[in-house]
């Protein structure tokens, strides 16, 4: 078997770390621990189970790619042999038995540069965001653009872009993966739980902070990839156009219009859901467009926007 390690990365965790660090501790593959400035203790946690811990310097701005970046460059400095890297957020669960899955998908096709699998939510009837989150995370098995927070990645692919854009504060895995794309590497979602998250979402705003953080990564996106590649330049402005046009008080009368749209492909749930929406979205989009201004004329860029 080629060697494989893991890079989990939190900020805040508390006891969610503690079972996502079990876990990977069970599959007996070398493991590191990056964590964001947190202030519940998680080092200690970490470094309690024997992982060897990066600390990321506050005075560089926190982002997941940045920890992502942290995590798998210590693990080549400690063992330049390795070949494959399992990234985990620290809110999640690895299922026993995924390992094994993931690396047999990998390993028997080597235009792979990653693979994932289903990521289940732990407690999808305590709230209906989760329920959301559920349903979000149950994407198609075969080829995809883009994997999550959670995939087993082959190193030679991470090398070859130079890893993961640490200053995007979301949007970071697609954009990682769009870029091997574009080099011939193919992205697999294959069958199989890979994960068990823990979103904890229980009030409106968090859900508001989440979609307003996915509005700010696709307007970042439009404006790093939408030159570059036609088609997603198409579909990413599509997206930035439905947010404004549906946004604008206007079309608030047509949005039982939209509803039945969206409910042609999705539950009652998710329409209402994904159709309310728009507006966070827009939000994300404005703050992207706001901190690229301030950005040109010498402003600090904006910071993490977490919802947790």
């Amino acid at each position: 078997m080629n060697p494989v390690g893991f890079v989990i990365i939190g900020r805040n965790e508390g006891a969610r770390l503690d079972l996502c660090i079990d876990s990977v501790l069970r599959t007996h593959q070398r493991a590191v621990y990056v964590d964001s400035g947190s202030t519940d203790g998680s080092v200690a946690r970490a470094k309690a189970r024997g992982l060897p811990v990066v600390e990321l310097d506050p005075a560089r701005p926190f982002t997941a790619a940045r920890a992502r970046n942290a995590g798998w460059e210590r693990l080549l400095r400690d063992d330049p042999g390795l070949e494959l890297v399992h990234f985990i957020d620290g809110d999640c669960e690895l299922i026993p038995g995924w390992l094994d899955k993931a690396l047999a998908a990998l390993l028997a096709d080597d235009r792979l540069a990653a693979v994932c699998g289903r990521r289940r939510e732990r407690a999808p009837d305590a709230s209906r965001y989760n329920r959301l989150c559920e349903h979000e995370w149950n994407t198609p098995v075969g080829l995809a653009e883009s994997v999550g927070g959670d995939a087993l990645f082959r190193i030679a692919a991470l090398e070859g872009v130079r890893g993961f854009d640490e200053t995007l504060i979301a949007g970071e895995e697609p954009d990682m993966c769009h870029r091997m794309r574009r080099r011939g590497w193919l992205i697999r979602r294959i069958e199989g739980d890979m994960t068990i998250h823990d979103a904890g979402m229980t009030r409106f705003g968090q859900w508001w902070q989440r979609n307003r953080r996915s509005g700010y990564a696709t307007a970042e996106a439009l404006a790093m990839r939408g030159s570059q590649d036609a088609e997603a330049g198409r579909d990413l402005r599509r997206k930035v156009l439905s947010n404004i046009v549906w946004s604008l008080p206007p079309a608030w009368m047509l949005w039982p219009l939209l509803w039945l749209r969206i409910r042609q492909r999705k539950d009652a749930l998710q329409a209402t859901w994904l159709m309310l929406g728009k507006l966070p979205h827009l939000q994300g989009q404005l703050d992207y467009w706001s901190r690229r201004q301030r950005a040109n004329t010498g402003a600090r860029r904006i910071e993490l926007i977490e919802y947790k």
